[in-house]
């Protein structure tokens, strides 16, 4: 399991790495042009992915108060750009220092709303994953919508044979 989530926590990093300098070069007006998707523009769909790796950080290291970025402050794209990364990174740091005991840890954690819940941390590091390529694959088709054309394939597999 380590080795696959080590895998899958590598790829956030790459694939978040291979798109962002798309979305960074883009104009202010295009990163929040309205666009119809889960999140309503480039820019706060990156905020989600962001806030989502930054929460789960947090539960993780069973943190008191939970600090959300997007509502702490009022990042740009390269805070934006930075802080993923950063976090992509702690998290690939995390899983390959964490024994497959740290991995089948049952973690309790609140949800924003206040439910209460409890998941092994390997389901976290998996939704993680699926929640980025999730995301990724929204943006995509957002960049496409905001008219850009060249846009790096950020797929598993591209990954997987570099």
């Amino acid at each position: 399991m380590k080795q696959l989530l080590t895998s899958f926590t590598k790829y956030e990093y790459w694939a978040n790495e291979r798109l962002l300098p798309v979305i960074t070069s883009l104009t202010d007006e295009q990163r929040h042009q309205s666009i119809v998707s889960s999140f309503p523009s480039i820019h706060k769909t990156l905020l989600h992915i962001w806030d989502a790796n930054t929460i789960w950080w947090q539960r993780l290291r069973r943190e008191e108060e939970i600090i959300v970025p997007s509502l702490t402050f009022h990042p740009n794209m390269n805070d934006i750009e930075k802080g993923l990364l950063q976090s992509n990174q702690k998290w690939i740091d995390w899983i390959e220092q964490a024994s497959e005991a740290d991995l089948e840890e049952i973690l309790p954690y609140k949800t924003m709303k206040g439910d209460v819940f409890a998941q092994a941390v390997k389901e976290i590091v998996l939704h993680l994953a699926n929640h980025g390529s999730y995301h990724r694959g929204q943006l995509v088709t957002m960049l496409r919508q905001a008219g850009i054309e060249k846009i790096p394939q950020v797929d598993y597999i591209l990954y997987a044979r570099s």
